[in-house]
C-alpha cells in the first residue's frame, strides 16, 4: 500500500492561505491608540469576558457557562487580562484554591466601549422583540443610552451608577 501524499502547494494557491494575508497578533508599524488597544482587548472573547464580569459573573464556571467557551481558552484569556491589569483574581476558597475575577479600574474604564458596542448592536443587530439586555440607572431606574446618559434624569453616568437587567427579548 502506497503512503498518502498530500499536495501542500494547494494552500499556497489559495489566497486565504497566503501568509501575507494572515492576521497577526500585533500591528507592526501602526503607531495608533486604536491598534494599541486592540493588542490588549481585541481578541474575540476579551470584551465578552469583561461584559460578564461587569454583570456579576465572577467565578470561572459562571463565565465559562455563560459564554460556552472552552475552559483552556477561558484560562488563557483570563490570564492575559490579568497580565494586562484589566482583571484581578481574588481567592474565595482554599483547598482547593478557587478564585473570583474582578475588574480593576483599568478594566472598569472599558465600560464606555462596551456601551458603544451595545448601542450599535441594539441599533443594527437587535432582534425584532427588542434588546436582550437593558442598562438602567441604579438611582432612578431610567434606561441608559450608548452615550451613558440616563434617559429619565439626564445624568451622565459612570459604570458604578448603572446595572444590566433583562430586556424585552
Amino acid at each position: 500500500m502506497q503512503p498518502t501524499v498530500i499536495d501542500l502547494t494547494v494552500a499556497s494557491r489559495n489566497p486565504a492561505c497566503d501568509n501575507r494575508l494572515m492576521l497577526y497578533h500585533d500591528y507592526p508599524g501602526q503607531h495608533c491608540s486604536i491598534a494599541a488597544s486592540l493588542e490588549v482587548v481585541g481578541e474575540r472573547w476579551s470584551l465578552l469576558i469583561i461584559r460578564d464580569i461587569l454583570r456579576g459573573k465572577r467565578r470561572f464556571d459562571q463565565i465559562q457557562e455563560s459564554l460556552g467557551i472552552a475552559r483552556n481558552v477561558l484560562t488563557k484569556r483570563l490570564n492575559s487580562l490579568i497580565e494586562a491589569d484589566i482583571v484581578e483574581r481574588r481567592r474565595y476558597q482554599t483547598g482547593p484554591d478557587r478564585y473570583e475575577y474582578f475588574l480593576t479600574e483599568k478594566g472598569l474604564d472599558l465600560w464606555p466601549i462596551l456601551m458603544a458596542y451595545l448601542g450599535w448592536g441594539d441599533k443594527y443587530c437587535e432582534p425584532e422583540t427588542g434588546p436582550p439586555r437593558l442598562i438602567v440607572h441604579k438611582e432612578c431606574g431610567g434606561e441608559v443610552d450608548d452615550r451613558r446618559i440616563c434617559q429619565k434624569c439626564g445624568r451622565q453616568l459612570e459604570v458604578r451608577d448603572a446595572e444590566s437587567i433583562a430586556g424585552p427579548a
